[in-house]
């Protein structure tokens, strides 16, 4: 039974991304020829690895049992990587961090700019996903660092504080109503909404808790991108509930007083002194 690296690394993104085409454009390979390798592979181990189905793959025993091995060989290899780097001029390596809706904000906003521009040799895949996600594909070795909120139960993983996220309610500046500088999520939801995508991390976490109060949001229009809410916020479209640090200074802002609108994002890993090089480098430019 032999699989190559290619493979592998098919193989791991076909499973993180459950779609053998979104696998295959991440690994620069082309449908066809994606499909054939974890076909391949199938045929040398005697077994299933994927389950197809029209909306994408599932995981079979298989599969879960050789991600373990796969994820171990992958994360040696980006060690090896790490360790050679201060004796092979120009070796590039690539870091995979996980983070929420908040921490991607907070992140492009300048201290990812500012880490490229001074580790030219360090890549890094970033990745926007739910807290609870994260922690989790963390645990598993599916990503290097991941920043996600405290209620998404983090205590199996190393942290260290990267950020307090505040949500408020941003509307336009000429809007009447809404006065004050505070307000909780009851207070609002009879008001129309200008929301994310449907299934963005944010705007379901903002659903559920509209739910929980027995309500539910108006949302008049979804975009990609936070920039975008803000934008039509700004010319009058609606309201939203965004991050702080992402609310633009075209728009009025009011604080939400809900417990829940306020969290501590925390980097996490499996273990901190076990990070390839370049890992350690950028865990300490985010703390």
């Amino acid at each position: 039974m032999r699989f190559d690296l290619v493979d592998l690394r098919l193989f791991l993104l076909v499973a993180e991304r459950g779609s053998i085409t979104h696998g295959a454009e991440l690994a620069g390979l082309a449908l066809a020829s994606a499909s054939a390798r974890i076909k391949g592979m199938e045929e040398r181990l005697g077994a299933p690895l994927l389950e197809r189905r029209r909306r994408g793959v599932v995981p079979t025993p298989a599969e879960q049992a050789l991600l373990h091995h796969a994820r171990a060989v992958q994360n040696q290899i980006e060690a090896m990587t790490g360790d050679l780097a201060a004796y092979a001029t120009g070796l590039r390596a690539r870091v995979r961090l996980l983070a929420n809706t908040a921490a991607t904000a907070e992140l492009l906003r300048d201290i990812l700019p500012a880490f490229l521009v001074a580790h030219a040799q360090i890549d890094i895949d970033l990745d926007e996903r739910p807290s609870h996600e994260i922690a989790q594909a963390v645990a598993n070795g599916a990503a290097d660092l991941g920043i996600a909120a405290t209620w998404a139960g983090l205590s199996h993983l190393e942290q260290k504080p990267f950020f307090t996220d505040r949500l408020v309610v941003i509307a336009a500046r000429n809007r009447p109503g809404l006065e004050g500088r505070t307000v909780n999520l009851t207070e609002v939801l009879g008001e129309s909404f200008v929301g994310l995508s449907t299934g963005h991390a944010l705007q379901e976490h903002i659903t559920r808790q509209a739910a929980r109060l027995g309500g539910h949001l108006h949302v008049r229009i979804r975009v990609p991108g936070l920039d975008n809410v803000c934008r039509l916020v700004a010319q009058g479209a609606g309201i939203a509930i965004v991050p702080e640090s992402a609310a633009g200074r075209s728009v009025r802002t009011l604080r939400l007083t809900d417990d829940w609108a306020t969290r501590q994002l925390n980097l996490c890993a499996r273990r901190f002194e076990e990070l390839t090089p370049q890992a350690k480098l950028l865990a300490a430019a985010l703390v």
